[in-house]
């Protein structure tokens, strides 16, 4: 029963649109504000396609009726219920593995609010009280036990102790306070017992404002718009006034309305969005799919976008360059010591430490059965000095140059050698027994072993490598002199990076690539961040891009495949656009009057699955894509992109909907000093992309000339 056939197809792409409101709710929102996405291509071609098919199931109904069986089997190959039903799921496919893809700025401020303690202890009166972190006010004074996180920013007016500060700068190595030292919110206090007059709390803090730079980043950050989005602003008012303009001249030209009205649907069917729509979000998952085979994750189709467009790279340099955790590198016994004997006297002495230099040497001397098991008495710590104490009657000292001279002598070779070792950014640790030198110990955070060869990689593709990082001159330059980075920074703190940063980009698409929560701000300012797989949650949150290998020759990998999904997603849209260029006039019947030819929505409906499968298959080669593979680099090399830009960013109020978008984008980019405008009226920004240095109050003029209200400029 062919009617019952029909009834169960329109019944069960019901309940398929049903499920896919949302397509048709989105898209004919968009066409009201003039603003038409992908939504609105998939709700007319969902659309058009089920109520011709439920106009071609009543009129076989009719049919029916009147025992016509010939209309039947007419009526019948005019269904296309199943085209309907397969836009939605295709697209709706493309779209789940996209959200789920997404990542939340929102989590990273999370992560870092939690870091700072809930209370402080204070001093009042005399009595250590324990108060709310809120109530804690300047001048306050406050005291931290080791193990014991710091309330809020302060000076040292009492004690010394090491403090592990790798929450704020990323580094591992902690910094030794004394009288007189800064201390920030949220470090940890290992050592020893610290008592501190508050000078910076609430929203003054360190950490504070690290929190509040990631919030501005991640507010004024342009969402790149989707090629099929920006092409469907165009395509979509065209397709429907070329499918007007069909039926309108086959009725002048005396044609039935059955036939006329078949020739506009035929219009609607073939210029169908599956293949559009298809060309981005499959290109983006195989792609997301073969990264995540190689430990590279996208967060984001944008991410993934922009990463191949990348023309400047900073690293980090602890945990990205390098492995984040000191290493002995160099054992150099004294004149009749052995390297053995040296090892275990130092581990004897270092064991009492919970220094991250110490554990180094314990690492070591374990991984060699050197464990030196006699204990230590007497035992004395020099904070930003060295250790000391007494093993069997014999006096034992280890620390740096200045501590141990003042214990025996350090003879001129072994100076040279301990200079030399610090040039190239290792720290020479010296040890005593009994007033005598016995030998040097170079620890330093060593580089991974991949690093000179991503580097290099990265710069055979034309990319601008910075090295960014919180360590002296001295020893940033020896690790970017070892990694052959183009650009080192030295010294740079939390704030900076985001600075850097902002400069950086000025002079080309930049990445940036860290591990740490000091990382963070410049992660989401960067064009793109790429955070290392064995970093901070925050990082990673705060990133677009995440290598979870932690292996820095991932970033050229990263930007191969990326630029190979672009280039697959160009590809699909010249296919999806060459396919609408051909089966259009031919929908409309242009070659009907010459040659007879008409086509059938039914074969529309097919050429329209064709063009999918073409563009899913093309789609489906990145899987045979070697992202590791250097010998195309030249032939995708990003074009260099010297051009001075500057950004500005406008807080706009009055912007509802995508229309007030489009209106504002419009009349902004009209100025010739804007290259671009990114808008957005859920954050109330606009953030536009200057070639040349213009007013604010030309700005605002021009926007508030749209009914809008200009609220800032910065």
């Amino acid at each position: 029963n062919h009617v019952a056939m029909g009834l169960i197809q329109l019944l069960l792409t019901t309940a398929v649109m049903i499920i896919n409101q949302k397509f048709f709710i989105n898209g004919f929102k968009s066409l009201w504000h003039r603003a038409p996405n992908m939504d609105a291509l998939v709700a007319l071609g969902a659309g058009a396609s089920y109520v011709y098919s439920t106009y071609a199931l009543f009129a076989m109904t009719d049919a029916q009726l009147r025992n016509d069986s010939h209309a039947v089997m007419d009526f019948m190959h005019e269904f296309y219920f199943e085209s309907a039903a397969m836009i939605l799921a295709l697209i709706t496919v493309g779209k789940m593995l996209e959200a789920h893809s997404k990542g939340r700025t929102t989590d990273a401020l999370k992560g870092l609010m939690k870091l700072a303690p809930k209370n402080a202890i204070i001093i009042k009166n005399g009595q250590e009280t324990e108060i709310p972190i809120a109530e804690v006010r300047t001048g306050d004074i406050f005291v931290v036990r080791p193990g014991e996180n710091i309330p809020v920013d302060g000076i040292v007016r009492e004690g010394t102790s090491a403090v592990n500060e790798s929450a704020l700068t990323g580094e591992s190595i902690p910094t030794d306070k004394a009288v007189g030292d800064n201390v920030s919110a949220a470090t940890l206090n290992q050592s020893g017992f610290l008592r501190c007059e508050a000078t910076r709390v609430g929203e003054d803090t360190t950490l504070s404002q690290i929190i509040q730079m990631v919030s501005d980043a991640a507010a004024t950050k342009a969402p790149i718009a989707k090629i099929a989005d920006k092409v469907s602003g165009v395509f979509v008012p065209a397709v429907i006034a070329i499918a007007i303009i069909t039926i309108t001249v086959w009725l002048l030209a005396g044609q039935t309305i059955g036939f006329a009205l078949a020739r506009g649907i035929s219009v609607l069917v073939i210029s169908c969005p599956c293949a559009l729509g298809l060309a981005t979000p499959v290109a983006i998952m195989v792609g997301n799919g073969m990264g995540a085979k190689n430990g590279i994750m996208f967060k984001t189709a944008v991410s993934m976008e922009e990463t191949g467009k990348v023309q400047i790279i900073a690293l980090d340099k602890t945990g990205t360059i390098t492995n984040g955790e000191p290493k002995v590198t160099d054992i150099l016994p004294a004149d009749g010591i052995e390297e053995a004997e040296l090892l275990s006297l130092a581990y004897a002495l270092e064991q009492k430490s919970e220094h991250p230099l110490a554990r180094a040497i314990l690492s070591l001397a374990r991984e060699r059965h050197l464990e030196n098991t006699a204990k230590v008495s007497d035992f004395q710590i020099s904070p930003g000095n060295g250790l000391s104490g007494t093993m069997e009657n014999e006096s034992l000292a280890g620390g740096n140059l200045n501590f141990i001279e003042q214990k025996a002598t350090v003879s001129e070779p072994i100076r040279q050698k301990a200079s030399a070792l610090a040039q190239e950014g290792k720290t020479p640790l010296f040890f005593s027994k009994n007033n005598s030198l016995i030998g040097v110990i170079a620890v330093a955070d060593v580089m991974k072993e991949d690093s000179p060869q991503a580097v290099q990689e990265l710069q055979n593709m034309g990319i601008h490598v910075v090295m960014l990082t919180g360590d002296n001159e001295r020893t940033a330059n020896a690790i970017g002199k070892q990694a052959g980075v183009d650009e080192v920074i030295a010294g740079v703190l939390p704030d900076g990076k985001e600075n850097v940063i902002r400069s950086l980009k000025k002079r080309g698409k930049t990445a940036m690539v860290g591990d740490g929560i000091n990382d963070a701000p410049a992660l989401t300012r960067a064009d793109t961040g790429i955070a290392i797989g064995a970093g901070t949650d925050i990082a990673i949150d705060a990133a677009d891009v995440v290598l979870t290998k932690s292996r820095l020759s991932d970033v050229p990998a990263a930007i191969r495949l990326s630029r190979a999904t672009l280039k697959n997603i160009h590809e699909n849209l010249f296919w999806a656009f060459f396919y609408n260029v051909i089966g259009i006039p031919l929908a409309a019947g242009v070659w009907y009057p010459l040659l007879g030819w008409k086509l059938n929505p039914m074969f529309g409906a097919a050429a329209m699955s064709l063009s999918s499968f073409c563009v899913v298959t093309n789609a489906l080669r990145l899987n045979w894509f070697n992202m590791h593979n250097t010998k195309k680099d030249k032939k995708i090399k990003a074009k260099k992109k010297q051009e001075v830009t500057m950004e500005k960013t406008l807080k706009i109020e009055g912007m509802m909907c995508g229309h007030c978008e489009a209106r504002v984008q419009k009349c902004l980019e009209a100025l010739p000093e804007v290259d671009a405008a990114n808008v957005s009226h859920e954050t109330g920004t606009a953030v536009v992309t200057l070639n040349a240095d213009i007013s604010d109050s030309t700005l605002q003029k021009t926007v508030e000339e749209q009914d809008y209200k200009v609220l800032s400029i910065q």
